[in-house]
């Protein structure tokens, strides 16, 4: 009889603190200056920047959508503030980033530092074990969760409250018993569980964030703007520690999934920024237009349109041009596939070919002075 494998016991992980971690990232060095000149372009590239520029005008001009989508490295390599400026001037109605780029935009915004070596700490075993990151970012979905708030809104507050406060254990079991049925139950009954079995008090948290100047999902919250988190259950090191809890992530994420609809749902005309994200970005696009498109559908209406898709990386965009459509199935380029997705999402996708700092940077110097 083959022996079958049996989960594994992950309160048996022994966390550390991030104060024994080795970062890679400062804050401080890598944080852009918005006003500081940025590294020349050339003139392609300046048209491509200048265009986006333009139709981003265009679509606030007529209420459209206009959506940030990114990676993690965009945190990691400080556009930050340049972000935070857009926000400011409302050039920006959403951002949307993945697991990882939540967990650096955090780790920045706490202690002003970030990143580890991956191939060092995997072989001794402390690659993400660490834990004021997973216990922080646990708590504020839990706690959000109880106002209805996915997780980016509920980073945002839980870094613009510098912490949160959770109800006593006696006051969760007599709300689930009052009404089980209630939408709420389930997070009532994750947050109860987690105090339980982690040993978390009611009360006031108190983390302080005194560099959340450099966290995107904090500005978004204080300027009042959507951001939205979607993560993989097991992809990000929030998973590393006796604290993981797969239904709260997912909760979080369905409703920003849900909350990022509601933006595409709004983009006829619009923008989308997808700044580095070759995975999370079309994935959760191609899904949200799709069941926005179908509503429109069953109402009579048109599905969306004359939106334009700004596409940003460094790779070379496998050398075709993505303006005129996909190419044939036995061309490299095919299998580009951040490329492919959005170049049949309808509108107008073009691609970009750049730093993805540089290009928020010149954008930002291009739309200041619109």
């Amino acid at each position: 009889m083959t022996d079958h494998p049996q989960p594994f016991d992950l309160s048996r992980v022994k966390v550390l603190p991030l104060s024994r971690r080795k970062n890679l990232l400062q804050l401080e060095e890598v944080l852009v200056d918005p006003d500081s000149e940025p590294a020349p372009l050339d003139d392609a590239q300046a048209r491509l920047v200048q265009q986006a520029a333009d139709d981003l005008v265009h679509a606030r001009e007529q209420g459209a959508s206009a959506m940030l989508i990114y990676g993690a490295h965009l945190v990691k390599n400080g556009a930050a503030r340049i972000v935070d400026c857009l926000l400011r001037e409302g050039r920006l109605t959403h951002l949307a980033t993945n697991g990882a780029g939540a967990i650096h935009d955090w780790e920045f915004a706490w202690q002003g530092a970030s990143g580890e070596s991956v191939k060092a700490n995997v072989a001794n075993g402390t690659f993400g074990i660490w834990d004021e990151t997973a216990t922080n970012i646990h708590i504020a979905i839990l706690a959000g969760a109880l106002g209805g708030l996915g997780f980016g809104q509920s980073m945002g507050k839980f870094m613009g409250d510098d912490g949160a406060n959770l109800p006593t254990e006696s006051e969760l079991r007599q709300a689930i018993a009052a009404s089980p049925e209630n939408h709420l139950s389930p997070a009532r009954a994750e947050l109860l569980q987690t105090m339980i079995q982690q040993g978390l008090p009611a009360g006031t948290h108190s983390v302080a964030h005194r560099w959340r100047h450099g966290s995107m999902l904090a500005c978004a919250y204080g300027h009042g703007i959507p951001a939205t988190v979607h993560p993989g259950v097991g992809y990000d090191i929030i998973s590393n520690h006796p604290i993981f809890n797969g239904a709260a992530i997912g909760r979080a994420a369905e409703t920003d999934f849900k909350l990022f609809a509601g933006s595409v749902a709004r983009l006829e005309g619009g923008v989308v920024l997808n700044v580095g994200s070759a995975i999370m970005g079309p994935q959760v696009f191609e899904k949200t237009l799709s069941c926005v498109n179908n509503v429109r559908l069953q109402a009579g209406q048109k599905v969306i349109s004359g939106h334009t898709i700004y596409v940003v990386d460094i790779q070379d965009g496998g050398h075709w041009d993505w303006t005129q459509g996909e190419p044939s199935i036995d061309h490299p380029a095919y299998y580009l596939r951040f490329c492919k997705s959005y170049s049949r999402m309808g509108g107008t996708m073009r691609y970009v070919q750049l730093d993805n700092v540089q290009f928020m940077h010149h954008l930002w110097h291009r739309l200041r002075t619109c």
